[in-house]
């Protein structure tokens, strides 16, 4: 393999009205028989899914970096990530139930938890394979089959997770994978046979995806945008805030939903901590993303770098003072000269209502911002319409806890940032959506539960 940015890798061909209706077809024909196993029948398959995943873990990873842009050394944390959450998922299939409630006079009740059916999964760029599997694993532990599309920009590890898929057994067309953008979007959350939508991606598309589903009174969930807010106190553990502030902005050349990009550093240590953060990010090194010291790789594609250089140029207008970085960054290697590449950038003497601290950049652009108390920041954080993550860096436990109680946020972290855990729940507030990713919560999100009442007497009629 080697790293050719700008360069086309592959094309594929869009699904239309006819190729979503064969993918629902074939997918609900599997329902019918993965619904009908055990759970622990399920679990053997997933486990299997998980060791083919872990075993090709190089080969997944570096099909990944290609797909997307990120280092190798991400995209190894992104597929270990992913035979996690299949191995979790595996693990509650065999445990779920319903209850048995005892009635008067011998009755009872008990309910049964069910699948929906045929769910769709959209996914996005910045995670292409292990949004895949964060969808596909609960949907499948519960019963269910799922046609995914994955972004028209990163098309391909959606591919190889399906073809694992039927390496591990499962019926054929249990997990579809189908190419395109909107058009194709739309086919699917219009489909009469679709039971369930899981979309990631952003506000405006998720608005949309929501109206579509409303119109067949079809479940969401909706895991979108973010602004989150991070708090350094001064009290903090100074080198580890600082890692916290770099893993909170520049993973994945910033492209992460819940990153961190509004700093919120207490006054007294604003300037030695800016000195430290930029001084740290100006040594990120950025280039070929297979080499294994790369920290940075490219971004997604011209429109979007294009968009976030459109911030920084805002940001200086409305009287931001760019640290560091910001500006296009070309590396020595030839191959590499037309990569979407900029050097990660820090920007200072921000204030609240600039632009690039009140919208989404999707990109490395790190806004620091001084405050003085616990009571004004807290306020300051939850001052946006977004509401996935949020964290705080500091020694004083209590006031940890209690600045992430008060934080309207879904996702937090209290001294580190950007650690997901299959185990925990994922997801946001407010305009960052609902429903949940991980944890036991996403088994809710894919199965409904059915309410059973025996009466063990004659029925007493009142007519």
């Amino acid at each position: 393999f080697q790293m050719c940015p700008g360069r086309v890798i592959c094309q594929l061909l869009s699904s239309g009205e006819k190729e979503v209706d064969l993918a629902v077809q074939s997918a609900k024909a599997a329902f019918k028989i993965w619904s009908q196993m055990s759970g622990m029948e399920r679990s053997r398959v997933l486990l299997e899914a998980a060791r083919i995943i872990r075993e090709q873990r190089e080969e997944i990873a570096t099909l990944e970096t290609i797909n997307n842009g990120k280092s190798i050394f991400e995209a190894r944390v992104d597929i270990d990530i992913s035979w996690q959450c299949l191995e979790y998922h595996a693990g509650l299939a065999g445990s779920l139930a319903g209850e048995h409630i005892q009635l008067p006079g011998g009755s009872f009740g008990y309910t049964r938890r069910e699948p929906l059916g045929v769910c769709v999964g959209i996914g996005a760029w910045n995670y292409p394979f292990q949004i895949a599997c964060w969808k596909a694993a609960p949907a499948l532990a519960c019963g269910n089959a799922m046609v995914f599309k994955p972004s028209p920009f990163t098309p391909i590890s959606a591919v190889r997770l399906a073809e694992i898929f039927t390496e591990a057994g499962v019926p054929k067309g249990l997990f579809n994978v189908v190419q395109g953008g909107v058009a194709t979007g739309q086919f699917l959350c219009h489909h009469p046979d679709v039971a369930k939508i899981s979309f990631t991606g952003s506000v405006p598309t998720g608005i949309k995806i929501m109206e579509m589903a409303a119109k067949g009174i079809k479940p969401v969930t909706l895991e979108m945008g973010g602004k989150s807010p991070l708090i350094i106190f001064s009290d903090c553990s100074f080198e580890n805030a600082v890692n916290g502030a770099l893993m909170a902005n520049f993973l994945s050349q910033g492209e992460v939903c819940c990153n961190g990009t509004r700093v919120f550093v207490e006054r007294k240590i604003l300037d030695a901590f800016t000195k430290e953060v930029v001084k740290r990010t100006q040594k990120i090194k950025i280039g070929d993303p297979l080499l294994e010291d790369t920290r940075m790789g490219a971004l997604i594609n011209r429109p979007h770098l294009e968009r976030v250089q459109g911030f920084i140029k805002q940001a200086k207008e409305q009287g931001a003072q760019v640290l560091c970085g910001g500006d296009l960054y070309v590396p020595d290697d030839p191959k590499l000269k037309n990569g979407y590449y900029m050097r990660p950038c820090v920007l200072g003497n921000c204030k609240d209502d600039m632009t690039c601290v009140k919208e989404e950049i999707f990109g490395p652009v790190m806004s620091i911002l001084p405050f003085d108390t616990e009571e004004e920041v807290v306020e300051r954080a939850n001052n946006t319409t977004f509401g996935l993550a949020g964290g705080v860096f500091t020694r004083d436990i209590q006031k940890a806890h209690r600045v992430v109680a008060a934080l309207k946020a879904g996702m937090c972290f209290i001294n580190n940032y950007n650690v997901s855990p299959v185990e925990l729940p994922f997801g946001g507030y407010k305009a960052s959506g609902f429903g949940r990713e991980n944890g036991r919560a996403a088994i809710e999100c894919y199965s409904q539960l059915k309410t059973v009442c025996v009466e063990m007497g004659d029925v007493e009629s009142v007519f």
